[in-house]
């Protein structure tokens, strides 16, 4: 996204998103073929003598601004079934349709328009979800985790704005994407510095940063938990691991989450311009299996990180909440 300075109320971009377009006529072997090429290109570093640049003390240098940013769906759309890889057409035509701004409907004042967003590319190996394992792209939910997403859509369905604790953690300016992240459709952005023992993230939307210790020291006690969680880090060889527990029986994911939610993920510098980054999430409430996600993260070179106020005082939330109450009044609740 371009650097700006504008401020952004409630702007909820869905994750699971179906394909544009249709099915094309290409074989899965093609198809298949097709994505492990663009797979091979985009791990390829330019130049064959290239290493993975050190810090001075030397750890594996990560330091720089790099875009989560993806059209790649965090699962795959159930109209695309088994099919691991868009075609290059059926991705160029995802891409396209960021450009376009089609009318809100009847009632919708809308939002921002296209130039201002950032939904970023089809992932550089086409593949049709995020989600590498299990194979066929979708969460491994239990009937228990598919029992409590449904509760939880329909009691806000039902209790939208009966108090700001019905509301989003990013409607109430207390985190965004959370960690480990899934891209909406702006600020999907890392900033990420070092220190001898440390890696800190900054994340550029609602301003949070992410201090990840690698001394070995223990995980914080199980009766302390906070909304991002607590990060313990280690390197293993050229990969920086990272792992997250002690969320908040309140935190909120782009995913199903809850407090017993445990997240490794893995950063590997894999050139210049490039880190390769997954997350597996493992919560044994919610899912029968871990479950796998892989992601490119490419280097912005000419980004500016301003500071991300959110909406400062809150405005929106009074006013979400004021708006509830007329809409109840008017309907003699």
């Amino acid at each position: 996204m371009r650097a700006r300075t504008f401020f952004i109320a409630t702007v909820l971009v869905a994750t699971y998103s179906n394909i544009v377009g249709q099915p094309s006529a290409q074989s899965a072997a093609a198809r298949a073929q097709t994505g492990q090429k663009a797979a091979a290109a985009a791990r390829t570093p330019s130049g064959s003598s290239w290493k993975v640049p050190m810090t001075p003390w030397g750890d594996p240098d990560l330091q720089g601004i790099w875009s989560y940013a993806s059209l790649t769906p965090l699962e795959r759309p159930v109209a695309l079934g088994d099919r691991e890889f868009f075609t290059p057409e059926e991705a160029a035509k995802r891409e396209q349709a960021t450009t376009e701004d089609a009318p809100p409907p009847p009632g919708d004042p809308g939002t921002y328009n296209a130039h201002w967003f950032d939904r970023g590319k089809v992932s550089p190996d086409l593949r049709t979800s995020l989600i590498v394992d299990p194979k066929n792209g979708r969460l491994p939910l239990t009937p228990e985790g598919r029992k409590r997403v449904a509760e939880k859509a329909e009691h806000r369905r039902l209790h939208p704005a009966d108090s700001w604790l019905d509301r989003t953690a990013w409607d109430r300016c207390i985190t965004y994407h959370g960690v480990p992240p899934v891209s909406t459709g702006y600020n999907n952005v890392y900033q990420i510095l070092q220190t001898p023992g440390q890696v800190i993230i900054h994340t550029e939307n609602i301003h949070d940063v992410r201090v990840i210790p690698l001394d070995g020291r223990p995980k914080l006690p199980e009766t302390i938990r906070q909304w991002n969680g607590s990060s313990r880090g280690r390197w293993e060889g050229k990969t920086l691991v990272v792992e997250t527990t002690n969320y908040s029986e309140s935190t909120e994911h782009r995913f199903p989450s809850s407090e017993h939610t445990r997240a490794v993920e893995r950063f590997t510098r894999a050139a210049d311009d490039r880190i390769d980054y997954q997350f597996t999430i493992e919560d044994p409430t919610l899912y029968t299996q871990p479950w796998t996600a892989v992601r490119p993260m490419p280097r912005l070179t000419d980004y500016v990180i301003y500071e991300y106020a959110c909406h400062e005082g809150n405005y929106a939330m009074t006013n979400i909440l004021k708006g509830e109450r007329a809409r109840e009044a008017k309907e003699g609740r």
